[in-house]
C-alpha cells in the first residue's frame, strides 16, 4: 500500500495556509530524496492555454521549485509542445505564454525549458516494446534531466475521463511525433443531421482536416489525428469520436508513454497535485467552464498511480456543483468523471499498476 498525503484548504492562521502546506506536504511525502545536490531537476506542470483562467497558479508552484532549491536541486520548468493549434505549439510562444500567465522571475525562481525544442521535435526515442508501443517519444530536455518532480492540476478530460499525473508525464512529455502515436485510435466523424454547419470544428482542427461543403461539415479521415477539438468545439453535438473502446487504448499508450518516460527515472521522480478548480476539460483549452465539485486540497506522493486514485476518489466524494455541466449524480460517492465522457476512465489506472508504475491501494494520509 502506498502512502499519499493529504492537506485540505482550510486555513485558520498562518501557519495553515496553502504555501506552507505545501512546504509540509513536500517534506512528509519525502519528494527531496528524488533529487541529490547539484541535480537538475525537471519540474513539469502546464501554464495554461490563451484564454483559460483556471491553470495552476505560478505562486503555487513557486512553492514546490523553492522546496526543490533549498534541498539542493537546480529546478527548471518545463512541458512540451501541443499538437493543437494555440500558443503552445511551439517554443516562443509556448514561452511568451508562460510569462504572461505569470511563470517568470520573480513570480518563480526557475527558467522554463521547453522540453522538445522549438517545434516539437526535439525528442528521444526509448524502447518499452508493451502491448501498443515498440517505443516512446518525449521531450529530450526531460529525458535529460536528472530528476523530476510532477505539479498536477487535477481536472476533467474529453478523451480519458480526468487528467492527473499520468497524463502530466505521459502525454505532456511527448512529443508531437509521440502524441500523434497516442491519438492515432481515434477518429471523428461528422453526424450530419445535428451539424449546423457553423464552422467551428474547422477554426480548431490542428490538421487542417475539416471543411463546411453544402451547409454540412465534412472530416478527410487521413488528415485527422484523433486530438478531439472538434468534439469540443461543436455546441451540437455533431461530431463522433468512434468507439469508446479506442479511448481504452488511447489511455493506454498514455500510460505506456509514462512506463517509458520514468523508465530512466526510478526513485527520482516525485508528485504533487491539486485538486482545486476541477473543471470538465483539461488547461489546453482556451476556456473552461466551472468546477465540477468544490475545491478539496492538495496531495504529495511518490507514486504516481496512488496519487492519481486518490485524487479520483476525493472528487468522486465529493457533491457536485448544480451550476456546473453536470446534470445529474450531484451526490457524494457518484462517478462524476462518467459523466463528463462515456468512457472507462479506470483503464489509465489499471494499466498503469499492471506495468508496475504504482499501485491504485493506498493510505491517505491527512496533513494539518
Amino acid at each position: 500500500m502506498s502512502e499519499v498525503y493529504f492537506a485540505d484548504l482550510r486555513a485558520d492562521r498562518a501557519s495553515r495556509n496553502m504555501p506552507n502546506k505545501i512546504q509540509k506536504l513536500f517534506r512528509k511525502a519525502d519528494l527531496g530524496s528524488a533529487f541529490a545536490p547539484g541535480d537538475l531537476v525537471a519540474v513539469k506542470t502546464h501554464f495554461g492555454e490563451e484564454g483559460l483562467t483556471s491553470y495552476l497558479r505560478p505562486e503555487l508552484v513557486s512553492r514546490v521549485v523553492d522546496m526543490v532549491s533549498k534541498a539542493g536541486g537546480r529546478p527548471f520548468l518545463t512541458d512540451c509542445s501541443t499538437l493543437y493549434k494555440g500558443m503552445r505549439t511551439n517554443a516562443v510562444d509556448h514561452l511568451l505564454l508562460a510569462a504572461r500567465h505569470g511563470f517568470t522571475y520573480p513570480v518563480v525562481n526557475a527558467p522554463v525549458v521547453i522540453a522538445d525544442g522549438l517545434r516539437g521535435t526535439d525528442d528521444v526515442e526509448v524502447p518499452v516494446n508493451l502491448k501498443h508501443c515498440a517505443t516512446v517519444k518525449y521531450g529530450a530536455v526531460a529525458h535529460h534531466a536528472d530528476s523530476l518532480i510532477v505539479v498536477s492540476h487535477f481536472k476533467g478530460h474529453g478523451l480519458t475521463g480526468f487528467g492527473g499525473a499520468i497524463k502530466n508525464v505521459g502525454m505532456g512529455l511527448g512529443s508531437r511525433r509521440g502524441k500523434m502515436e497516442m491519438h492515432a485510435l481515434v477518429r471523428a466523424k461528422v453526424v450530419k443531421e445535428r451539424c449546423k454547419g457553423c464552422g467551428q470544428c474547422v477554426v480548431r482542427c490542428p490538421a487542417d482536416a475539416i471543411r463546411v461543403k453544402r451547409s454540412k461539415a465534412t472530416i478527410d479521415p487521413e488528415k485527422c489525428i484523433g486530438c478531439g477539438e472538434c468534439n469540443v468545439a461543436c455546441q451540437h453535438e455533431g461530431i463522433d469520436l468512434g468507439d469508446w473502446n479506442n479511448y481504452t487504448a488511447l489511455q493506454e499508450r498514455m500510460v505506456e508513454y509514462c512506463y517509458g518516460i520514468l523508465k530512466g527515472k526510478k526513485g527520482k521522480a516525485g508528485y504533487m497535485t491539486f485538486i482545486m478548480d476541477v473543471t470538465p476539460l483539461c488547461d489546453c483549452y482556451d476556456y473552461n467552464d466551472v468546477p465540477i465539485v468544490p475545491d478539496i486540497g492538495i496531495l504529495a506522493s511518490k507514486d504516481i498511480v496512488a496519487i492519481d486514485q486518490a485524487a479520483a476518489d476525493l472528487v468522486n466524494a465529493a457533491p457536485g456543483m448544480r451550476n456546473s455541466i453536470l446534470r445529474d449524480g450531484l451526490a457524494p460517492g457518484s462517478d462524476k468523471f462518467r459523466q463528463l465522457v462515456d468512457a472507462d476512465w479506470t483503464a489509465q489506472l489499471r494499466y498503469a499498476e499492471e506495468l508496475g508504475l504504482g499501485q491504485r491501494e493506498y493510505e491517505l494520509i491527512k496533513v494539518r
